[in-house]
């Protein structure tokens, strides 16, 4: 346990092990993982891990917001999240279910006292745990989540929030009681003098110790494998399921059993028998006991194989690639799950544009390094370059190797062996995978194997990525022609708008805005929502946005100008329906007239700080009848005050009631100094991206008369 107070928040202030520790301990938890949400760059990073290995945590290190995993979604929704089985898990997020196969119960929970959401919590459970959580557990994990809340926010509150390191802090399970000598020197004599193999392995899977008969049965001498996996010294035990087993024992804290045959026909049994500390193995001679599982192997050809990890981290890569985008997205991915789970201590991501290869991303190499790996022609002389100009994956397990294949190269970055990777898609290269190594790797044909397996997935998914990409920009490049350049010059108003599209998806929206010049005096502000995501909305938005705008310069009133345009899209007839909100803004008599199609209300900041929704009569959508009627209403609209106009994807959440997100945003405008519209216009729409990733695009114009 590290020597760290909860109330630490000085500049050397470190997350306590014991906000982890404690929580594990008072909910029986078997695995506890601490998460901070990085603040600005909407990442998780995990801190504190217990009860599971480096290595098995390694694919959730760093977690974007937008994945699909239990602990986005406990922090996106407030909530605890509970997964009382495994087809549970598999049905709810397919992706923890693939890299995880085995029986257990988990919760995810937001770090919150109440206030800001600071990370989230994970923990694990035996499956014979109940199969709910109890009232006493559900209670210690919201204690557990406010205590850290509330050293986070001491740490900001002094600003020295704590630096979370690349590789979480292991918070070691405590001893029940110091070992007497006497006590401990009794046991290992008894061990030793045990006829059967026992022993033991941390939660790495490192071997600790061994006794005498347990080293005769596997053939090695205790020295040979103490601080060494099993399965990485013991050639015969070089195949993914024993690594597997231990997997599985760690994480679902069941005992288990292989049976291996250790050349030239010797079987042994190991049986596994996990807790929060490490595995006590005990090995004996296989009987013929039919209810014994087995796997029975030969021995393999003498070079190092794929470990069940590796294999379980490639399924991982695959799994998030495909849920990827962008090429920010997937860029952004590699980098953070290659680094951490496949070995390398740096990486660069190269993408081939115009005949240069032309750097898309990279972890862990220094700025002279990456300044060489910026842009490169296809015609130089680099490892790089060769492998995209003869897709062939080039591996170089030492400097000497790399400096005979290519004399300039440079001892940079402490880094000592490489591998270039093409990445082809049907026959066609669209870049080069580099990765580095801090310590001699031999590159042993299964890795390349697996490495260039890894290559062939990121380069299909930079592949749709880039069409995806291509296609988003094609969309809202036209959605965005669609809207205002600017807004009218009014004087004494003051407006700010924004818009943003929506978080999945490349389709074209429907929302617009527009403040209009009427009078010297006056203006029209309008707001809308065409129904759908495709090139018939943004067509039908644009004919929208040109009616009213015909309409509002001709004098009529707000319920007016929307009883025109409803006619005309009534006559038009796309089949689509629109929701639409009309202000006339009279600054000489400082009121509002409002009407309104279907369209959420809009939001009256008073100059005093109150703010509060604008009651109107609600008409009918636009598209239903030619013959719809719309209300106009007159508010009060004195200098300083603001009001918001804004489309449904600023308040609609899946699950949520739409009274309570309007009341949401509602206190937000209320809390919010109005001194600056752009600084209030982006708050709000900050407020809906935590809210939730947005389903929907956000339209929002602020207006505020002035004297």
């Amino acid at each position: 346990m590290r020597d760290v107070t909860d109330g630490g928040s000085g500049p050397e202030a470190e997350l306590p092990d014991s906000l982890l520790a404690d929580l594990v301990r008072n909910t029986g938890a078997s695995v506890g993982m601490a998460y901070v949400l990085t603040p600005g760059d909407r990442l998780l990073r995990l801190a504190l891990v217990s009860g599971v290995s480096h290595r098995i945590a390694a694919p959730w290190a760093r977690i974007p917001m937008d994945t699909a995993i239990p602990v986005v979604d406990a922090i996106r929704d407030r909530r605890l999240i509970w997964l009382g089985s495994q087809e549970e898990t598999a049905r709810r997020y397919p992706r923890l279910g693939i890299v995880l196969p085995y029986d257990f119960m988990l919760a995810a929970a937001p770090i919150t006292d109440g206030g800001p959401v600071w990370g989230g919590v994970v923990l694990l459970w035996p499956v014979w745990h109940p199969p709910q959580l109890s009232a006493a557990e559900r209670e210690a994990i919201t204690t557990g989540c406010a205590r850290a809340a509330g050293f986070l926010r001491r740490a900001a509150d002094s600003g020295h929030l704590p630096e979370i390191p690349d590789e979480p802090h292991l918070v070691v399970a405590p001893h029940g009681h110091d070992a007497d000598p006497r006590q401990a020197m009794a046991a290992l004599a008894f061990a030793e003098r045990l006829p059967l193999g026992c022993c033991a392995l941390d939660l790495d899977g490192r071997l600790t110790y061994i006794n005498a008969a347990g080293a005769d049965m596997v053939g090695a001498g205790a020295a040979a494998l103490l601080g060494k996996r099993p399965w990485e010294v013991l050639l015969w035990l070089h195949d993914p399921l024993f690594e597997d087993r231990y997997r599985a024992a760690v994480v679902t804290r069941r005992s288990t059993t292989f049976t291996a045959t250790r050349p030239p026909d010797t079987r042994l049994e190991f049986r596994l028998h996990p807790d929060e500390t490490g595995i006590s193995v005990h090995i004996a001679p296989a009987g013929e006991a039919a209810d014994s599982p087995r796997a029975t192997v030969a021995a393999p050809h003498p070079a190092e194989p794929v470990g069940a990890a590796a294999l379980y981290h490639l399924t991982h890569v695959a799994a998030a690639l495909g849920e990827a985008a962008g090429v920010k997205d997937v860029v952004e991915l590699a980098a953070d799950q290659i680094v951490p789970a496949f070995g390398p201590r740096a990486l660069a991501l190269l993408t081939l544009q115009g005949g240069r290869l032309l750097m898309a991303g990279h972890r862990g190499f220094g700025r002279e390094l990456i300044s060489r790996f910026e842009t490169m022609s296809l015609t130089s002389d680099t490892p790089a370059v060769h492998a995209v100009s003869t897709g062939t994956a080039a591996f170089f397990p030492s400097l000497d190797d790399l400096r005979r294949a290519y004399p300039p190269a440079r001892h940079q970055d402490d880094m000592v062996s490489w591998a270039f990777l093409p990445l082809i898609v049907s026959g066609r290269p669209v870049g080069s995978l580099v990765l580095a190594y801090d310590a001699p790797r031999a590159f042993p044909p299964a890795e390349r194997a697996l490495l260039t397996s890894l290559a062939g997935l990121i380069a299909q998914a930079l592949d749709r990525a880039r069409l995806y990409d291509a296609k988003h920009s094609v969309a809202h490049t036209l959605q965005n022609a669609l809207l205002p350049r600017s807004l009218g010059d009014v004087p004494g108003l003051d407006a700010a708008a924004r818009y943003r599209p929506a978080s999945h998806g490349m389709d074209i929206g429907g929302d617009f805005y527009d403040l209009i010049r009427r009078t010297p005096t006056s203006a029209i502000a309008a707001i809308g929502d065409v129904q759908g995501h495709n090139t018939t909305a943004a067509a039908l938005m644009g004919q929208v946005r040109t009616a009213v705008h015909a309409h509002a310069t001709s004098g009529v009133s707000p319920g007016d100008i929307l009883a025109r345009t409803n006619r005309l899209l009534a006559d038009l007839n796309p089949g689509l329906f629109v929701s639409c909100l009309i202000v006339h803004l009279d600054l000489a008599r400082h009121t509002a007239q409002l009407a309104t199609a279907g369209h959420p209300p809009a939001l009256l900041r008073h100059p005093d700080g109150r703010a509060e929704p604008v009651s109107a009569p609600a008409g009918l959508l636009l598209g239903i009848t030619p013959e719809a009627d719309y209300a106009t209403v007159d508010v009060p609209l004195p200098p300083g005050a603001v009001l918001a106009l804004y489309t449904d994807g600023l308040v609609e959440r899946p699950g949520v009631d739409i009274d309570d997100a309007i009341s949401a945003v509602t206190g937000r405008l209320a809390a919010f100094a109005p001194d600056d519209l752009d600084a209030l216009a982006d708050a709000l729409l900050e407020h809906a991206g935590q809210a939730a990733a947005n389903p929907d695009d956000i339209a929002l114009l602020l207006v505020r008369p002035h004297l």
